[in-house]
């Protein structure tokens, strides 16, 4: 995919992007990311990486989804989706990027709290999202291409029933980003909104509260505070809840790595993160 080649037919597709200036965005081992600066203007390119559909990855779902958060507040502003070149244009969201330590700060995690239950209350998402399916998918296809498995591996899913029944599946549906990595949020200092819904849909809210604090290394302390500004007070159950789906959170980045290990034509060493990732699952305190 020459996806350089690809940026003047997308400019001139969308007439608010005439005369563009372009330049690369870092971050993301998906797809290619790039700021588009218009006179005071800013927006963000994003044009899909190859083979991300084996991943889950619904292209009009991602947009569908987008275009709901933004509508609720949470999210940044959809200014085009072209499906033929696989090209997601946003306005530049203004704001610090969260690191994993930022969560450390009393006023970021309620911040947080609030984007998630926010986005949790919002009316349907298009598909469904389930990170047991989604972690058998993967290693399913990281042996189709022959990818080496290790054996901790197989010890880890081992434990996918016991996790699977802690977790709980009693709650209704709701809308869920399921990828809260810290590069996906962005804080202004007033509230934070969230970026990039690839893996967005119907799902089970405790996936997105342990992903959350399983991807910015909340103690257990924060577990308990980021609970309760979530719920907005003591709820039974929902730190066992969270530190099982904590565990799965780190066994489907784990898995998701190996498969991109099979797939994935980025220059990034996705087996060492998946490997990282499957240290990290046995490092999640038990439930």
């Amino acid at each position: 995919m020459l996806v350089v080649d690809d940026i003047p037919a997308i400019l001139r597709a969308i007439p608010r992007l005439a005369g563009a200036q372009v330049s690369p965005l870092s971050g993301g081992i998906t797809n290619h990311n790039y700021r588009l600066e218009v006179g005071e203007d800013c927006y963000v390119l994003r044009i899909a990486g190859e083979n991300t559909a084996e991943l889950g990855i619904d292209r009009g779902r991602e947009h569908a989804c987008a275009v709901a958060a933004a509508n609720w507040g949470v999210g940044a502003e959809v200014v085009a989706y072209l499906p033929q070149r696989q090209a997601l244009v946003t306005r530049f969201v203004a704001g610090r990027v969260l690191q994993s330590e930022d969560a450390a700060r009393p006023d970021v995690l309620a911040r947080a709290a609030a984007a998630i239950a926010t986005l949790h209350a919002g009316a349907t998402f298009p598909g469904t999202f389930s990170p047991f399916s989604v972690i058998a998918d993967y290693v399913q296809l990281a042996r189709h291409n022959q990818v080496a498995l290790p054996d901790r591996l197989y010890e880890a899913l081992r434990s996918i029933d016991d996790l699977k029944a802690k977790a709980g599946d009693d709650d209704a549906r709701c809308p869920c980003h399921n990828d809260l990595l810290p590069a996906n949020l962005i804080d202004d200092g007033m509230r934070i909104r969230i970026i990039d819904w690839e893996y967005a849909g119907m799902g089970n809210r405790f996936f997105d509260l342990g992903n959350f604090a399983e991807n910015h290394d909340l103690s257990a302390e924060q577990e308990c505070d980021f609970l309760r500004a979530y719920f907005g007070r003591e709820e039974p159950s929902a730190l066992r809840r969270l530190r099982a789906m904590r565990k799965v959170s780190a066994l489907r980045e784990a898995t998701w790595g190996f498969a991109q290990a099979g797939i994935s034509r980025l220059d990034f060493d996705f087996f060492r993160y998946a490997e990282q990732h499957l240290q990290r699952f046995f490092r999640v305190a038990s439930c």
